[in-house]
């Protein structure tokens, strides 16, 4: 499976869509529209190790709902990204058996090499 979890009204997101160059066999999903669901959700955890390497600590709601004072468990981690697109890292690629989380420059270069493959 090729798919990419994003924001369209993110312009980091948007270049990096554009700097894959990606195919007609990659499915996008605008996780503002259509959130990402449970299974795919713990079928990353399992590929990164954490719910909390896939959370993102930068969402405004983060510090505006007082999270960055509470002490989160994983099952806090996921229960707020199931809940709020905000709280996931971005963008989320999956290519085949490869994923990629945020848009770092390191991962955002691994994730356009595998597309090239």
């Amino acid at each position: 499976m090729k798919k990419i979890y994003f924001l369209k009204s993110c312009s980091t997101n948007q270049r990096i869509l554009k700097a894959l160059d990606l195919g007609d066999d990659v499915i996008l999903q605008n996780i503002k529209e259509d959130n990402i669901d449970e299974k795919t959700l713990d079928y990353l955890k399992e590929r990164v190790g954490s719910y909390e390497a896939l959370f993102s600590k930068k969402a405004m709601k983060f510090r505006a709902q007082g999270l960055h004072e509470m002490e989160l468990t994983e099952a806090d981690f996921k229960r707020y990204m199931l809940a709020e697109y905000t709280f996931l890292r971005r963008p989320f690629i999956i290519n085949e058996d490869q994923v990629f989380i945020g848009n770092s420059k390191s991962v955002v270069n691994a994730a356009i090499e595998s597309f090239k493959n």
